[in-house]
């Protein structure tokens, strides 16, 4: 049987073509009647929309890239879910490609992996600079997540170092004076986690407890193994804190079963705190505490923002970021976070909540 076309739609809902043009393509000035009696057409008919017609007529593949570090780590896993879908609800297909925080697949990406399939790329960076960025012409329309790295360029994430400092001071409101900050480091970068770093100690210097360089857990990776042993050691060594920061979740994880393994009672001897809220964390025991970043709103704006920077190069393809042809000034969003306070600093009153 010969595959529905829209001609058969129109003839079955008794309306032109342009009409059933409208309603699959969701034109606002159709009314509910029409946009009903078509959609049961289609039903009836089974007509499936050729999206990659659509695309091609368009200049498009409909074909955009998320780019992850590690796409195991939950987190990246959780948002990849949520790009997926909002994706899908803008007929996208999404190519998802993990670099290992190596710059040379990074820089592969931002430069539209050498070939044309791709319409646009969301990349969470590690390894490229603001130089990198800078050199970046004629590379597909781009929407940066995680730290900023550089000013002329689409970005999406939360305020880190606000997020930080807003889960430091309460771990600080719970009376807690030895706070250990796994996976800190204690310089200059542009990163997530020297960002992190920041708000920990902007959080100490107003509560007026002094730094401790050797509060600072460096780590290799931030998975569950890492933050196991950065407290191991530091424990072996004859620390001992009353809470722990932890710059993500997986580390916080890890975290949790070192202390077990030392017999520290959590929340009672350590208050632990991490980052990202994955599901893991709602599970472990005891539950964790964290700073929930909107993932679905990370999501849902990045794919907004990649989508109209796609519209913007195909009406003007020559355009520049800073050009006057059309094409709006790079944006920086702001996607808002919380705290969840569960067991890991709440103690059995979280569970009674």
């Amino acid at each position: 049987m010969a595959r529905p076309r829209i001609k058969d739609v129109a003839r079955h809902a008794g309306v032109s073509e342009k009409t059933v043009s409208n309603v699959i393509n969701d034109y606002v000035h159709v009314s509910e009647r029409t946009r009903r009696v078509v959609q049961e057409a289609i039903d009836h008919l089974g007509y499936k929309v050729n999206l990659a017609g659509r695309h091609l007529r368009k200049g498009r593949t409909g074909i955009i890239a998320l780019v992850v570090p590690e796409l195991d780590v939950p987190y990246f896993a959780e948002l990849a879910r949520h790009v997926i879908r909002e994706a899908e609800r803008c007929s996208l297909t999404v190519l998802i490609h993990q670099t290992g925080a190596d710059r040379d697949h990074e820089l592969a990406a931002l430069a539209g992996f050498g070939s044309t399939f791709v319409d646009g790329v969301i990349l969470s960076p590690l390894a490229l600079t603001a130089e990198d960025l800078r050199a970046r012409a004629g590379a597909p329309p781009t929407v940066l997540l995680g730290e900023l790295l550089e000013e002329g360029a689409d970005h999406v994430a939360i305020d880190n170092e606000r997020a930080a400092r807003e889960a430091t001071e309460h771990l600080i409101g719970l009376g807690r004076r030895v706070v250990w900050a796994v996976g800190g480091r204690d310089d200059a970068g542009l990163g997530t986690a020297e960002a992190r770093t920041r708000g920990y100690r902007a959080a100490l210097a107003a509560a007026g407890l002094a730094f401790d360089p050797a509060a600072l857990l460096p780590v290799a990776s931030f998975r569950m193994p890492d933050g196991a042993d950065a407290v191991d050691r530091a424990l072996r060594a004859g620390g001992r804190p009353d809470a722990l920061l932890c710059l993500n979740d997986q580390l916080a994880l890890g975290a949790l079963r070192t202390l077990h393994d030392h017999g520290l009672r959590v929340p009672e001897d350590v208050a632990v705190i991490g980052f990202d809220d994955v599901e893991g964390g709602r599970f472990s025991v005891p539950t964790l505490s964290t700073v929930a970043p909107d993932k679905a709103a990370v999501a849902r704006i990045a794919v907004d923002l990649l989508r109209r920077r796609m519209d913007e190069a195909a009406e003007a393809p020559d355009a520049t970021a800073d050009s006057s042809a059309g094409v709006r000034s790079p944006q920086d969003l702001v996607v808002a976070h919380r705290l969840v306070l569960r067991e890991s600093t709440e103690g059995a009153e979280a569970r009674a909540r």
